[in-house]
């Protein structure tokens, strides 16, 4: 019998018997009677207590083989039953402990489904800038080729070349970002110094384009991490700068009230469909009017900075009439 494998069986049964001979011998050495009374007693005793033991032992196995089978696989098993007592409360915390578990495991695997999905986009982002690279790095061999070509093809390798550097720094900033390895810092910021920074490595392209930019509110003061909130806000001006038109207007106003601070960025450009709309913060998403140099990370990339500031981003737009981001990072949970 398996029970008596146990070495905590085997040792009561010797220390049982050795007591049960003694009381016996002591039961008979006063009367007949009084012997035969301890013995039946000793004999109850021990059938109870192994009786129960066994009953114990059976459902520990039972425990184990339920453990194996959720070890296998088998998560929608439930071991949990109403009789109270120390085994009951055991098998409900296991099941407890069962189903996060395996809540866990299905977020593991969505997790390893969506970093599939991000590495396939990811590689096709790649791919194109590289094939086209590698064509004309063919073509620049070419002894033949005429100077303005070659000049052509070199500042074209260049553009394909910073394009690529941008998106391998941006995936890894948003990789840290889900990592959960940013430490977001709580600093007092003035509006007009965060701007700046935004601004600053836009003005090139902002100027080529001939876009003016009017900003209210540079005298307030908000508490967040200038540099990753800096970083938010360049992403939001460069959608904003890619469809606004020639000679268009961008206006950035900052506003503080008791339950957060706003910062909000308008552009006059043509606007967001409403089929775009619920995507447009959706990582690796191209609207119907993105750009051919789109690649759809940087309002994700936004979004996920002021999150991790107890914030949030909204944009509310109508196609035609451009389109209004709202940073908002509030002051309190709610």
């Amino acid at each position: 019998m398996s029970l008596w494998r146990n070495r905590e069986i085997k040792r009561f049964a010797v220390a049982v018997s050795v007591l049960s001979t003694v009381l016996v011998i002591i039961g008979f050495s006063s009367s007949r009677e009084a012997g035969i009374l301890v013995l039946i007693t000793a004999f109850l005793l021990c059938s109870t207590f192994f009786a129960f033991t066994a009953y114990r032992y059976r459902q520990i196995r039972k425990l184990s083989d339920y453990l194996r089978r959720i070890c296998a696989g088998e998560h929608s098993l439930d071991i949990r039953d109403n009789v109270e007592g120390e085994l009951s409360i055991l098998k409900n915390e296991i099941y407890k402990v069962t189903l996060m578990l395996s809540e866990y495991n299905k977020k593991l695997q969505r997790e390893k489904l969506l970093l599939s999905e991000h590495m396939a986009d990811i590689s096709h982002q790649l791919k194109t800038p590289l094939t086209s690279m590698m064509v004309m790095i063919d073509l620049l061999g070419n002894e033949d080729l005429p100077p303005e070509k070659r000049r052509e093809f070199t500042a074209r390798i260049s553009s394909q070349l910073k394009r690529i550097e941008w998106l391998v720094s941006s995936l890894l900033k948003m990789a840290r970002l889900d990592a959960g390895v940013v430490k977001m810092k709580r600093e007092r910021v003035k509006v007009r110094t965060l701007i700046e920074n935004a601004l600053k490595p836009l003005l090139i392209p902002m100027e080529v384009k001939g876009i003016t930019c009017t900003v209210t509110g540079q005298d307030e003061t908000l508490t967040c991490d200038l540099q990753w909130t800096t970083e938010a806000i360049i992403n939001i001006l460069k959608n904003c700068i890619e469809h606004a038109p020639e000679h268009g207007k961008i206006e950035i106003a900052a506003k503080d009230n008791p339950l957060y601070f706003e910062i909000r960025i308008s552009d006059n450009g043509p606007g967001i469909s409403k089929e775009d709309l619920p995507h447009i913060f959706t990582r690796f998403y191209r609207g119907k009017n993105a750009s051919p140099d789109s690649v759809g990370i940087g309002l994700a990339m936004a979004r996920s900075i002021i999150k991790e500031q107890n914030g949030d981003i909204t944009v509310e737009s109508r196609e035609g009439r451009g389109a209004t981001f709202f940073i908002r990072l509030y002051k309190a949970v709610i």
